[in-house]
């Protein structure tokens, strides 16, 4: 039992204590790679889309996708640093003494986590449901609170919310509550206490400030 349980710690020290900025290039690598798979061979087979292209339309769009490839690093770079400092605030209220950078390295290990939903999505597009309309790919999200509605049906301001709560979502949770568990090496009760009062509750309020404030 105490073997195994200093394997676990060894091995979140391990990923705890990586170089950051290296894996920071290889998530945002891989998340490039499967934007580029998802506009090659999923969007640009969209018929809406061909039409477009046929008609020069497509100007516009083009420039769209190129921000979106650039602004990969920048959105990483903004959402754990939001969420860090979320944590960082939930372990100071609970005399958690993990340092800023540590929990960044958390949030950025746990990130990795979301690259198997993207995964999914764009492996059922292209190999089971093969002629998707803009708003299928849009409205889809593996394992999901939108495969319990028929997104046509439904206001468009309960989209995001709906994709947001999923498996992988709850799962990332864990990781976080572990991770600083072992970071810390304490309770694993405060380490709950500490992700489910600062980001699960911040998440939701976000949530419902999105519902509210949406047009």
């Amino acid at each position: 039992m105490t073997t195994d349980r200093s394997k676990r710690f060894q091995i979140a020290d391990d990923l705890i204590n990586m170089n950051k900025w290296a894996y920071f290039i290889l998530l945002c690598l891989a998340t490039f790679l499967l934007l580029f798979i998802k506009k090659s061979f999923i969007e640009s087979r969209i018929a809406a889309f061909e039409i477009m292209e046929g008609k020069g339309q497509m100007t516009v769009l083009h420039f769209i996708t190129a921000l979106q490839y650039l602004s990969i690093p920048i959105y990483y770079l903004w959402k754990f640093t939001i969420i860090s400092f979320v944590l960082w605030v939930g372990c100071f209220m609970f005399g958690y003494k993990i340092t800023y950078g540590r929990l960044w390295q958390i949030v950025l290990i746990g990130e990795t986590l979301f690259l198997l939903p993207d995964f999914i999505k764009t492996a059922w597009f292209m190999f089971f449901e093969t002629d998707p309309t803009f708003w299928d790919v849009k409205a889809f999200y593996p394992l999901s609170l939108m495969h319990f509605f028929d997104y046509e049906l439904i206001e468009k301001k309960w989209h995001y919310p709906l994709k947001s709560i999923n498996l992988f979502e709850v799962m990332y949770w864990f990781v976080l509550v572990y991770l600083i568990h072992f970071s810390a090496k304490k309770k694993l009760s405060y380490a709950y206490s500490i992700v489910f009062s600062s980001y699960v509750l911040f998440l939701f309020i976000w949530l419902g400030f999105y519902i509210i404030v949406y047009k």
